[in-house]
């Protein structure tokens, strides 16, 4: 019998794929979870053998929750909404070893949980292409400034927290947003978070 975790924030999706998963006769739901955090939880109690988990959800997202998940013998299925190569490529550094969208249909759920079961991985053919597309154009250090100017850290705080000049930090803001071929702050900060690069 295979044990499954199942982690997502919508109650009424949470239920349908409970009831779903339930009616296979070599499948068992042993935990539904709302955040990541809940989510590790069950894996550490039940021992399951999966754990399906959506990206974004309250408290700890998927993706946080799959990276903290390496360690377990758990097998983890990010099943989301969204198709952005930066969630995907953070997906695959977490070793996931599924991920598939939400509008697939249910019976290639199941049929993806026994492939996985075998020891292989199901990625959707649309994340397969998105992740031969423009990967993020930012260096290390530019990720840092975006991350803190999407935190809404002004320029001296992120020159404070780096330890750089306000210059320093206004010329790295500039190379961002040209990078990203945007005209200011709020579209670049919207850019990667649609883009799926912020962590």
């Amino acid at each position: 019998m295979i044990r499954i975790v199942i982690a997502e924030d919508q109650g009424m999706l949470l239920g349908a794929l409970g009831a779903l998963l339930d009616l296979e006769e070599d499948m068992i739901v042993v935990g539904k979870a709302r955040n990541g955090e809940e989510a590790i939880q069950l894996v550490v109690e039940k021992e399951p053998d999966i754990c399906i988990m959506d990206i974004e959800m309250p408290v700890m997202s998927g993706l946080d929750a799959a990276e903290r998940l390496i360690e377990q013998s758990c097998k983890v299925i990010i099943l989301t909404t969204f198709a952005r190569s930066g969630y995907f490529e953070r997906a695959r550094q977490a070793n996931v070893s599924g991920y598939l969208l939400k509008d697939s249909p249910s019976e290639e759920l199941a049929s993806a949980i026994r492939t996985i079961m075998k020891g292989r991985k199901i990625y959707s053919p649309e994340l397969v292409d998105l992740a031969f597309e423009a990967d993020n154009p930012l260096t290390e250090r530019e990720r840092q400034v975006i991350e803190l100017m999407a935190d809404g850290k002004s320029t001296k705080e992120i020159a404070s927290e780096l330890f750089l000049t306000n210059g320093t930090v206004r010329n790295y803001i500039s190379v961002i947003l040209d990078k990203l071929d945007v005209s200011n702050r709020i579209e670049a900060i919207a850019k990667i978070k649609e883009k799926g690069w912020l962590k």
